[in-house]
């Protein structure tokens, strides 16, 4: 795809990209796409998906007690668990605010492990990274003494492989077409909140571990994307979004953090993706 060549542009090192149609094929690469990036926190729809596949194996439920007093595994894949943003600290009564949380994702984690008997990291790539050929793809495990990676941003991936989970995302066979609906349909509606990087957004709409585009603004996808769009961006340089309603997807990984540089290179390289799927 000649809209892929935008990124040769962009102020950082190494980058790497791919578009992804519904039916699985690339619609188009760029760049080395088996490098190893940092996700940051593009490791929370992998974590959520994880999740959701321990829920229909019956390991889980979405509205059994996880986190703090009151939230549900639901809420913590929604980020109305009420905990802050990177402390074990609640900030609000689950269910009444958009408190983006890093540590909402760590409670996830810590509810299947407990309730799978399985590291979550192993439980990821059991469930997830296995299936999906995605080989290349881990959240470091514990050493010794240490803490494990955690399941809200220490996931590590290339390009290669997260085509192959955005194929995943638009035709699941890993999960019903049911439950990844739900997970990517607004949950608890009418929420505002920080959307990281873009300030306040009412309402801030999100899944069951995806941003929903809906109608944000500003937002790090496209003028174009539809609001049926869902994703997820890291501060690491990353994004993932599927647009259901132009049949695709796009990862784009790159080596600089997250900033301005990103905040107007990655709407306009969506919008030239979608013009040229158009």
């Amino acid at each position: 795809m000649e809209s892929l060549r935008m990124i040769e542009n962009w102020p950082v090192e190494t980058a790497a990209a791919a578009v992804v149609r519904a039916d699985g094929t690339r619609a188009g690469t760029y760049g080395p796409t088996g490098h190893r990036f940092p996700l940051a926190s593009v490791t929370k729809p992998l974590a959520a998906y994880a999740a959701l596949i321990a829920v229909e194996e019956g390991a889980i439920e979405l509205d059994e007690p996880a986190g703090p007093a009151g939230a549900t595994v639901r809420h913590l894949l929604a980020h109305t668990s009420g905990l802050a943003f990177d402390e074990h600290r609640t900030m609000a009564e689950p269910g009444t605010r958009r408190l983006y949380s890093n540590a909402g994702f760590e409670a996830l984690g810590d509810h299947i492990a407990k309730a799978t008997d399985i590291p979550f990291a192993e439980y990821l790539r059991q469930a997830v990274l296995e299936p999906l050929g995605m080989a290349a793809t881990d959240l470091p495990p514990a050493t010794a003494g240490g803490t494990p990676g955690s399941p809200a941003k220490d996931g590590v991936s290339t390009v290669e492989d997260l085509a192959r989970f955005a194929a995943e995302l638009q035709a699941p066979r890993l999960l019903s077409r049911q439950t990844l609906d739900e997970a990517t349909s607004v949950a608890f509606p009418g929420l505002t909140g920080v959307l990281p990087g873009y300030g306040h957004q009412r309402p801030n709409d999100w899944g069951l571990g995806f941003e929903i585009r809906g109608a944000k603004s500003p937002h790090w996808t496209g003028a174009s994307s539809s609001p049926r769009t869902y994703g997820h961006f890291g501060q690491a340089g990353t994004f993932l979004w599927v647009d259901p309603e132009a049949g695709a997807a796009c990862v784009a990984l790159a080596d600089r953090p997250f900033g301005p540089w990103a905040i107007e290179a990655w709407p306009l390289l969506t919008d030239a993706v979608l013009a040229e799927l158009a």
